[in-house]
């Protein structure tokens, strides 16, 4: 019997998707289907035109409620995509279920985990090619662009072709439009992700096919974000709570330092100089190198740190000794921290370094100054720290305090 299974949790209606039958792949983003890449499967708000979508196919629809952990079988029609007929009955009141007809009838309980044991169908045609991939891959590498960089162009064109379910041949100015409207409607994509996805998309087409037939994709304006600091108090409060010596010194180097979180994890003790008090970073954002300070309490402490753990390559080792700590544990060591400091701000370990720039900007250090720490290419891009600086340090009087 084909069947075609809805997943429903109460905000969204999840829909499987496997084999390679384009033109119904089609119809469903045509229905505002948002394909996801890692669930194979179509993602649908949970106001969904169930109707709209019947007239396109014709077969038996389950939906499984994920809140009330049951299964209806109505006598809606949708085309099927597997083959499962392992049922046992049961009747359900029409009230129960917000997605069907309150006239259905045979309605049937299915299990969750015998679906996830009917997943054997093929999967999704891959639409970007190796040879493409190898390609872009070459034109990357030839320009020296970072791993991260690389894997995130690669992601984003593999996206837009399987979304679309075009290879690159087929894709024009308005398929890419259409994708960007998707994947921020329905994926709230932040207007940087757009922006990386549309400078990746442009990369393409100009190095592989020579063209720029993606040229005129308007860019989304940022989002005007301003960042969230600490108080010198709480900046206390995290490091008197937090006694492991290594995750204590990993949250004194990202703040005293104004370290990103993939540099502080990635030094090598030949990285710090306690002579000359600096740190040195090899090949930061935008595979740029640069000088930071090193602060006199962190190289008295890093000093000790050496001779207790008998540091020979890495300052933070992983469980492999061979590699370094992975940023995942250094954000989950910031986490616990702020936990049990109690702290409540909404804030990640990035937030140290925001707040190594606003301190410093309120004990009166140049801007410029700031800028070369950071390793801003910009100073747009440090100026924002301005904008939470404590007023009464930059000098800044409201109107009211003058009456």
């Amino acid at each position: 019997m084909n069947v075609i299974y809805l997943f429903y949790d109460g905000n969204n209606v999840r829909i499987p998707f496997y084999g390679n039958k384009n033109d119904i792949f089609y119809q469903l983003i045509q229905s505002n289907g948002v394909w996801d890449n890692v669930y194979y499967g179509f993602i649908f708000k949970k106001d969904i035109d169930l109707k709209k979508i019947i007239n396109l196919f014709g077969a038996v629809c389950v939906v499984y409620n994920e809140t009330t952990g049951k299964s209806y079988n109505s006598k809606l029609k949708i085309y099927g995509f597997l083959e499962y007929s392992n049922e046992s009955d049961k009747k359900i009141s029409s009230s129960e279920s917000p997605l069907l007809d309150s006239n259905r009838q045979d309605q049937k309980i299915v299990s969750h985990k015998k679906y996830k044991s009917a997943q054997k169908a093929e999967a999704l045609i891959e639409y970007l090619s190796e040879y493409y991939i190898d390609k872009l891959e070459a034109e990357m590498r030839s320009r020296k662009f970072s791993i991260k960089t690389r894997k995130a162009y690669i992601h984003y064109n593999r996206l837009l072709c399987n979304t679309l379910q075009k290879s690159p041949k087929e894709i024009y100015p308005d398929n890419v439009t259409g994708f960007l409207a998707i994947m921020e409607k329905e994926r709230g994509y932040s207007a940087a992700s757009l922006n990386l996805a549309i400078s990746a998309i442009k990369f393409f087409y100009k190095h592989i096919f020579k063209d720029d037939r993606i040229r005129e994709q308007k860019r989304p304006d940022h989002n005007k974000i301003l960042p969230v600091v600490l108080s010198a108090e709480e900046i206390i409060k995290i490091f008197r709570i937090e006694k492991n010596h290594k995750h204590k010194l990993l949250l004194m180097l990202a703040y005293s330092s104004g370290l990103r979180v993939s540099e502080v994890v990635s030094l090598k003790k030949e990285h710090v100089d306690l002579h000359r008090q600096v740190i040195y970073i090899k090949q930061g954002k935008g595979g740029k190198d640069r000088y930071t300070m090193l602060s006199d309490k962190a190289a008295v402490f890093i000093q000790d740190y050496y001779e207790q753990f008998n540091i020979d390559k890495w300052i933070f080792p992983g469980q492999n000794k061979t590699r370094h700590l992975t940023i995942r544990s250094a954000q989950r060591i910031f986490e616990k921290a702020v936990q049990n400091a109690g702290i409540i701000k909404n804030i990640s370990i990035h937030s140290l370094r925001h707040t190594f720039a606003t301190h410093l900007l309120e004990n009166g250090t140049d801007i410029r100054y700031i800028q070369d720490l950071l390793g801003h290419s910009s100073i747009r891009t440090t100026e924002r720290y301005t904008h939470v600086a404590k007023r009464s340090i930059l000098k800044i009087k409201s109107p009211l305090d003058s009456i």
